[in-house]
C-alpha cells in the first residue's frame, strides 16, 4: 500500500487492489492535484463508518441504511449490472443522490480510487472511473499529452432522471471569442459599439418592469451593431425581446420542465448552460445546447461559485473531452494575463468581467483582449 495515495481500499483484497489503483494514478501523469481529504474504500459494508468512509456495493441498500450511513457522514455507491452488461450507479451523498449508467470494466474500482486521490468530488470521479477502460480506449493512442486521462466522450456513462432531450439547440460558432458578461444595457450599449460580437446580461436583480427595459434596450443594441447577444436567467423575457440567446446556471436550468425545455428549444434561441465537472457538462450534453461554459477557472468576487475553482489543468482536460462535440466558454477570473493560458486549453471563447468593467481604458482594454483572439485565429 502506497502512502502518498489517500483513498485506500479497506477489503479482503485490498493489497491488489491498491496496486491497479497506484498504477492507474501513475498513468494519469501529468497530473499534480491531489486530494486534501483521505478516502476509505470499502467493498462491504464495515462495522461502523465515517467521514471518508465510500461503501461500495453491488446491490442496492434498504433505504434505512443508506440515512444511516449518510447521517454518519460516509458516502454510498451501489452499482447494479444488469444482463446486457450496464451498470446503474446510485450514488448517494449528504448533499444529493447522482445516477448514472455506463459499462462495467474490471478496473472500476480502482479508477475510482485514482480519481478521488486525484482530487475530484465523487460524483465526478464516478464520472471518470465509469468512463475507464482497462484496454486503453478512452483515451487517446496518438498522444500522450494527458497520458492516459479519459479523454473519449462515447466511453462516459449517461445521467440518468433526467428530462427527455427536446432536440438540438440552434448552433453557435464553434469559437464565441470575446465574451464579456456585464450587469446592464449601458454596458452592452457600450460593448456593442465597439464591435465585441457576443456579450451576455447578467441583470439578476430589479423590478419586472426595469428587467424587461434592460433586455430590450440590450436586444435592440446588439441587432443594430450584428452582436450575438445572450440574456442570463430571464429566459422568457429574453424570448419575448427577440434574444439571440439565453444563458442559464446548472441549477436554473435544471428546474425546468419539459414544457419548458421544448419551448425553449422551438423558440430557435441559442442556449449556454454552466458546468462546474464532468457530472454538470454530462447533464448539458444530453440536452445538446448551443455551448457549455466551464468553470470558474480561477478564483473570481463577482458571483459566490458552488465549487473550488476548476484551474488550467482540469480545464484542459475538459476541453480535450468536449471540443470535439459543442462549443466551449470558460469563464471565471479570466483576464488579460491569464487569458492566452486559457485559450491554449482549447477552449474557443472565455468569458471576462473585471476585465471589462473595470478598465480604465474600455476601448483599449477591449483591443488587447481581441488581440489574444486574433492571434490564435
Amino acid at each position: 500500500m502506497s502512502a502518498a495515495m489517500r483513498a485506500i481500499f479497506v477489503s479482503a483484497d485490498a493489497p491488489a487492489r491498491q496496486r491497479r489503483a497506484e498504477q492507474i494514478s501513475q498513468a494519469l501523469a501529468p497530473w499534480q492535484a491531489h486530494s486534501e481529504a483521505s478516502w476509505r474504500l470499502h467493498l462491504q459494508v464495515p462495522p461502523s463508518v465515517g467521514p471518508g468512509d465510500l461503501l461500495c456495493l453491488r446491490a442496492a441498500p434498504a433505504k434505512a441504511d443508506v440515512a444511516n450511513w449518510l447521517a454518519a457522514g460516509a458516502v454510498v455507491l451501489a452499482s447494479v449490472r444488469a444482463s446486457d452488461g450496464k451498470v446503474c450507479d446510485t450514488l448517494h451523498t449528504a448533499e444529493r443522490a447522482y445516477r448514472l449508467e455506463g459499462t462495467h470494466d474490471d478496473d472500476f474500482e480502482p479508477a475510482l480510487a485514482a480519481f478521488l486521490d486525484a482530487g475530484f468530488a465523487p460524483h465526478d470521479a464516478l464520472c471518470l472511473a465509469r468512463a475507464w477502460r482497462g484496454d486503453g480506449s478512452h483515451a487517446e493512442a496518438q498522444s500522450d499529452a494527458f497520458g492516459a486521462w479519459p479523454v473519449r466522450l462515447a466511453c462516459f456513462p449517461r445521467v440518468l432522471d433526467l428530462q427527455p432531450t427536446p432536440g438540438p439547440f440552434a448552433p453557435a460558432p464553434r469559437a464565441l471569442g470575446l465574451y464579456p458578461v456585464v450587469p446592464d444595457a449601458d454596458w452592452i450599449e457600450r460593448l456593442a459599439a465597439l464591435d465585441v460580437a457576443t456579450l451576455q446580461l447578467r441583470a439578476k436583480t430589479g423590478e419586472p418592469a426595469y428587467l424587461n427595459a434592460q433586455i430590450q434596450r440590450a436586444v435592440t443594441a446588439g441587432r443594430a451593431h450584428g452582436t450575438r447577444l445572450f440574456i442570463n436567467d430571464h429566459w422568457r423575457l429574453a424570448l419575448a425581446a427577440g434574444a439571440y440567446g439565453v444563458h442559464l446556471g446548472q441549477e436554473d436550468f435544471q428546474r425546468l420542465d419539459a414544457a419548458e425545455l421544448a419551448e425553449l428549444q422551438r423558440s430557435g434561441v441559442r442556449l449556454g448552460i454552466s458546468t462546474h465537472g464532468y457530472y454538470e457538462m454530462l447533464v448539458a450534453w444530453h440536452f445538446s445546447p448551443s455551448y457549455i461554459a466551464m468553470g470558474a477557472v480561477f478564483p473570481t468576487t463577482t458571483k459566490v461559485m458552488p465549487t473550488a475553482p476548476q484551474g488550467l489543468a482540469k480545464l484542459a482536460r475538459y476541453a480535450r473531452l468536449m471540443a470535439p462535440h459543442v462549443p466551449l466558454v470558460a469563464i471565471g477570473g479570466v483576464n488579460e494575463e491569464n487569458l492566452d493560458q486559457v485559450l491554449a486549453t482549447g477552449v474557443g471563447s472565455a468569458a471576462v468581467v473585471r476585465a471589462v468593467t473595470e478598465a480604465g481604458d474600455l476601448a483599449a482594454a477591449v483591443t488587447e483582449l481581441q488581440a489574444h483572439f486574433r492571434a490564435r485565429s
